[in-house]
């Protein structure tokens, strides 16, 4: 593999690969179980999902560590772990892709909030990242995905750990938005130009956002963020937004449809694309076809 700044610099638009509790979900998932739990128990799952978005053509695959901070872990017990689990779901991937795709660590909320609106310190949260992302790095990621994220401060305190682990990773951060007359901002009040100039301060190399919308608002939301940065956008839209149809959630927005909005997302700047809640390989194939017809 060319290294991954380099594919960025040389103008590269890299695929990304799609949802992941999905599978989870299809695999034995229960409501309320942590994801991460497979990472010991059910390797032969993650394989197959990496292997999924992998042959679909996706050249950037998750680690299956979104809730593997220490924090997020402690909810489940599973904190004393924390290093087994992420290590564990990095070497997953890396067994499936080899060195034809970057393996990407994913870094999810912690699951608390950070005082004064919570019970959680400065200093525990960017701990729990610590352990969690230090983890990763001695596995052998490629890239850093700092995601989801809807406290700028929170964002800012996984990338403080991040940074001070390493200098040379190359750092991906995410956050989600929600549409309103004004804009589009955070739960927590933050809008895209304080999203992107904090995200960037604290080390990252690409900023963007996934998760809470379709494309169409994605596009818009890229926009925002070429507007007021010159580093690489990421996006990883929803397939839309959920409806209930009996006891399951039917995401509406199907992979023709999604990909017909890529150019949409590379004129507005996007660099990275992936898919995120209600993606498939299917959605993943779809991009990639419509990236190799540009």
């Amino acid at each position: 593999m060319q290294d991954f700044r380099q594919r960025l610099d040389a103008g590269d638009v890299l695929l990304a690969d799609g949802a992941m509790g999905s599978f989870l979900m299809e695999h034995g998932l229960e409501l309320g179980d942590s994801p991460e739990k497979f990472n010991l128990s059910r390797r032969e799952v993650l394989e197959g999902i990496a292997r999924a978005y992998f042959e679909a053509g996706a050249e950037v695959v998750q680690t299956n560590t979104f809730g593997g901070s220490a924090l997020k872990l402690g909810s489940y017990d599973l904190a004393d772990q924390t290093e087994e689990i992420n290590r564990a779901a990095a070497q997953a991937v890396r067994d499936v892709v080899g060195r034809d795709a970057y393996v990407s660590g994913s870094c999810g909320p912690c699951g608390k909030m950070l005082e004064p609106y919570g019970d959680a310190s400065a200093d525990q949260v960017r701990d729990s990242f610590a352990r969690q992302i230090g983890a990763l790095l001695e596995a052998g990621i490629d890239v850093l995905c700092i995601e989801t994220m809807t406290d700028l401060n929170e964002a800012k305190l996984a990338l403080e750990a991040a940074r001070s682990l390493s200098t040379e990773i190359p750092i991906m951060a995410t956050m989600t938005f929600d549409p309103t007359p004004r804009g589009f901002f955070t739960m927590m009040g933050n809008d895209i130009p304080t999203a992107a100039a904090g995200m960037i301060e604290a080390g990252a190399d690409i900023v963007g956002s996934n998760c809470g919308n379709g494309i169409e608002n994605m596009v818009s939301i890229a926009q925002g963020f070429h507007e007021v940065t010159d580093r690489p956008v990421l996006i990883q839209a929803n397939a839309g937004l959920p409806q209930l149809k009996g006891d399951r959630a039917v995401y509406p927005e199907d992979p023709v449809f999604m990909a017909s909005k890529v150019p949409d997302l590379i004129a507005a700047g996007v660099r990275i694309i992936g898919g995120c809640c209600g993606t498939t390989p299917d959605h993943i194939k779809a991009f990639r076809a419509a990236l190799d017809a540009r």
